[in-house]
């Protein structure tokens, strides 16, 4: 397995090792993957089975339909996930940031297209050498359960949202989320950001992109985010996002 040689807090151990193998001993991501779960000689196997991968943006993963052959931990940069309906539109799923798993499934075929947005740096696990580390080691297993109830309950919501609420509210609902996720990983403060185009979040909360785009603007003329670049929003009013959404 070669690491990519590329300048990252991830890949460079400190003179003090920790028992576990670099790069999974220092990883800025892995509280938040699945090998939380493993102590010292899980996380050994884990790693042994492990490849990673560096990535530019625009590359397909994997499309829709495709035998499903790996599944991956978001390091660092994202993933979209795509679905074409039988009309042929196009529907944004979800995006996986640093810290999630893609590629869970009880099906043998992907059920989306899965993208790079930016760089992004992968995990890459074969499905194969990941259910016999989850059937050897039940930490991982419990782990792998617990992000597919996740990613249920996720979709459940979603789907919530886009039945009651409105776009402006859709959109701050949104942003919280991210926020939340942000939170998560150790980034509590009141910048997130965007990774995603306009265009991916439209066809991931049901909207246009001049939709979302006036509900941005809404949302600052109200002094609840500041938008001090393109793909990074400031978060205000916390509380005045929530009370858009029910709370």
């Amino acid at each position: 397995m070669a690491w990519p040689p590329f300048d990252n807090p991830c890949l460079t151990p400190p003179p003090q090792e920790t028992g576990l193998l670099a790069p999974c001993a220092h990883c800025e991501v892995r509280h938040l993957a699945v090998c939380s779960a493993l102590d010292q000689e899980e996380a050994h196997a884990l790693y042994a089975a492990a490849s990673s991968q560096l990535l530019g943006p625009g590359v397909v993963l994997a499309r829709q339909g495709d035998p499903r052959k790996h599944v991956y931990t978001v390091v660092r940069g994202a993933l979209r996930l795509v679905r074409l309906t039988a009309d042929g539109r196009r529907q944004v799923a979800g995006f996986a940031l640093p810290g999630d798993f893609v590629g869970l499934s009880g099906s043998p075929t992907h059920q989306h297209d899965i993208e790079t947005l930016g760089e992004t740096q992968l995990c890459s696990f074969g499905v194969e050498a990941m259910r016999r580390l989850a059937e050897r080691y039940p930490a991982l297993q419990a782990k792998l359960l617990e992000r597919a109830c996740i990613e249920l309950d996720s979709a459940r919501e979603q789907m919530m949202s886009l039945a009651r609420m409105n776009p402006t509210e859709r959109l701050a609902d949104f942003l919280l989320k991210l926020a939340a996720r942000e939170a998560r990983a150790g980034n509590p403060g009141p910048m997130v950001a965007l990774p995603m185009p306009r265009a991916d979040i439209a066809d991931h909360l049901g909207l246009t992109v001049e939709t979302v785009s006036r509900c941005l603007t809404s949302l600052r003329n109200r002094g609840l985010i500041a938008m001090p670049e393109t793909y990074r929003v400031e978060i205000l009013d916390f509380a005045g996002l929530e009370a858009l959404n029910g709370g």
